[in-house]
């Protein structure tokens, strides 16, 4: 089979910055799709400055987001005709300005829809675009707090801690892709396009449907239980005698597996946990019995028997263990992608794969810059045109 290529010949003018709006493009771009990257002239998207890491100079805050797209280096403010003129050829349109910019300046989605009916126009947001909130800026962690995440993440008893990874801004990423890829298909039948709307607030509230949905049913507020699990016990993360196990015994035989490898005589009959909503109740006294024991395991050890026994179970591993993991490896997952000024330059690949093959990216993070000329001669603009355009400072052409 060839590549998986589903959205080869669509269009997208990528009018957006840090993390939510480049992760979608950058799915779009390896399922197909021709990623125009739209960056400030003198500086690009802020997330090029985003570090340390950085890797020969370049973020790798930025070349793990924007793998396969080309980068036009174009003033908004003074370039309006040119954006514009870009979008009458394009089949979609995001951007990721506060809200009302990008209608005001004269490119909002009913401006582009009267000359290209049929241009798909999304619009990654803040905390949604109506509501109390609208006006406020967000970022990732500020929609994990605003949103509820903090309140449910770090230990008992202590302060919020923020999750590890941008979950929110990469999760509305992906909805964003979704909405866009739908509407593509519904344009198919009707010849349309539509208008989108995802925001970092939305996406948090979806990703807590189940403890919302919790509290509405049952009037409690959840809280912080670390490693552990509200709702199911024993599921945590136990200290051996060289490092962490997370443990998932997620039902009665589970947990008496668990006990027998452990050897946790009468534990399986004690009253206080003979039902999951037992050891729930009973979560503190079942967790030091637990902790005691596994204390006295290796992690290789105890895996091995957990596994044997078939108590689901894993290490806990840090991102070189991880990145470096046979498993990784096998996958696919960390995909080469040679870049001119980081040749040996590795990044993660979508977690999809089609007919057995990984969907990976087709081509480097972009230079900034790098297409303007190129993407500007393609929508009809001459050479002495380009060359105007350079000379008044509204394009930037690597020289």
């Amino acid at each position: 089979m060839g590549e998986f290529l589903p959205l080869q010949g669509v269009r997208v003018i990528d009018v957006t910055t840090s993390l939510a709006g480049p992760y979608c493009t950058e799915v779009l771009a390896a399922l197909g799709a021709d990623v125009v990257k739209i960056e400030p002239p003198a500086v690009g998207d802020e997330a090029r400055t985003w570090g340390p890491p950085f890797w020969h100079g370049e973020s790798t805050m930025f070349l793990s987001m924007n793998a396969g797209k080309r980068s036009v280096a174009l003033d908004l403010r003074r370039g309006l005709e040119v954006l514009i003129r870009l979008a009458d050829g394009a089949d979609v349109f995001i951007q990721s300005l506060r809200p009302g910019t990008a209608e005001s300046r004269g490119f909002g989605p009913d401006a582009l829809r009267e000359r290209n009916r049929r241009l798909v126009y999304a619009t990654i947001g803040a905390f949604g675009r109506k509501g109390p909130w609208r006006e406020k800026p967000c970022y990732d962690p500020l929609a994990q707090a605003a949103g509820g995440i903090l309140s449910l993440t770090g230990e008992e008893g202590g302060p919020g801690v923020r999750v590890g990874v941008s979950m929110v801004d990469q999760g509305t990423g992906i909805w964003a892709a979704l909405g866009i890829i739908a509407a593509l298909h519904e344009r198919e039948q009707t010849g349309a396009g539509r208008t989108i709307d995802v925001s970092l607030f939305e996406t948090t509230l979806a990703l807590l449907s189940y403890q919302i949905t919790g509290y509405l049913g049952s009037g409690e507020i959840p809280g912080r239980h670390g490693t552990a699990f509200a709702s199911i016990a024993p599921y945590r993360v136990f200290e051996t005698e060289d490092g962490e196990v997370m443990v998932a015994a997620g039902n009665d035989k589970l947990f008496a597996a668990l006990s027998d490898v452990l050897k946790l005589d009468g534990v399986v009959d004690d009253p206080r946990f003979l039902t999951n909503p037992d050891r729930v109740a009973h979560r503190n006294e079942l967790d030091e019995i637990i902790a005691a024991a596994v204390a006295r395991w290796t992690t290789a050890a105890l895996l091995a028997a957990l596994e044997a026994a078939g108590v689901p179970a894993a290490p806990v591993q840090d991102v070189a263990q991880v990145a470096e993991h046979p498993q990784t490896t096998a996958l696919g997952m960390v995909q080469a992608l040679p870049h001119p000024r980081v040749p040996e330059l590795r990044t993660v690949a979508l977690p999809v794969s089609i007919d057995g093959e990984r969907v990976g990216h087709r081509a480097p993070p972009p230079e900034l810059g790098a297409d303007t000329e190129a993407v500007l001669r393609e929508a009809g603009y001459s050479a002495a045109e380009i060359a105007a355009l350079t000379e008044e400072g509204v394009v930037r052409v690597p020289v």
